[in-house]
């Protein structure tokens, strides 16, 4: 968890030395949140203009705002109430609080990413700039779990969310996880980031991730689908490597 939170720390200010502000997608579980607090307790810390970091979450349960079981509220625990964040680009998705049904919530998360990418179109000053906004934000860093299911936010094995081809979002019903009821990005939604960081530790994950890393079809094993644009990092220990060949895995 340290190293993820150095690494995660020394990327973001790299981020921020070209384009100013930076753009990170939570995950929750053991190592996410684990993660987030050890960038918290870093020395290096202060070195991100927190006020400049955009916070979004790949899935969330769909609970009462204040559960503690909710991937947001953890995380406020863990990093977002110990830094100088800008409330303003805290980002979650809707809870029971606001909504009826996890659909409802998801195509409330869907309208703001629109809203984020229609701004971030609209300050693009460069030469670059594309003629028509995109349907979401510019995605720096996308933090992603694993569980042993090969689960990757709340998209699991052949379940619709899985499928999902068009929407950035989808409302997840039946969770084979508790509690059954998520908002969850979709995999085209996922592998529109620069970076996708795979944290994942346990030899109860060691199945999900070689069968990810061997290739296999995402429908199956959703871990294997995530692709950043420019980088996919698999950060994991050794128990959660223990089934994928020593050729792939560079140690340190």
């Amino acid at each position: 968890m340290a190293a993820i939170a150095a690494r995660l720390i020394t990327k973001l200010v790299d981020i921020q030395d070209k384009h100013d502000e930076a753009t990170v997608v939570l995950t929750g579980g053991s190592m996410g949140i684990g993660s987030l607090k050890a960038v918290a307790e870093s020395p290096a810390s202060p070195a991100v203009d927190w006020s400049k970091v955009n916070f979004w979450w790949g899935d969330e349960r769909f609970l009462a705002a204040n559960d503690p079981e909710r991937n947001a509220l953890q995380a406020r625990e863990a990093l977002l109430s110990r830094i100088p964040a800008d409330p303003a680009r805290i980002h979650e998705p809707g809870s029971t609080d606001d909504f009826d049904t996890p659909e409802e919530a998801a195509a409330d998360y869907a309208r703001r990413l629109g809203e984020a990418a229609a701004a971030e179109h609209a300050a693009d000053m460069s030469d670059d700039r594309p003629e028509n906004p995109a349907a979401l934000p510019r995605f720096d860093i996308v933090l992603l779990g694993v569980g042993p299911d090969a689960h990757v936010a709340s998209l699991f094995p052949e379940q619709a969310g899985i499928r999902e081809k068009t929407l950035p979002v989808v409302g997840v019903r039946n969770s084979p996880k508790p509690p059954p009821l998520r908002v969850s990005l979709t995999l085209p939604a996922i592998n529109t980031a620069a970076e996708i960081w795979m944290v994942v530790a346990g030899d109860d994950k060691a199945g999900a991730v070689g069968l990810a890393l061997a290739g296999a079809n995402p429908v199956q094993v959703p871990a294997a689908g995530p692709r950043g644009r420019k980088e996919t990092l698999w950060l994991i220990d050794e128990n959660a490597a223990a089934r994928v060949p020593q050729q792939l895995v560079r140690k340190g």
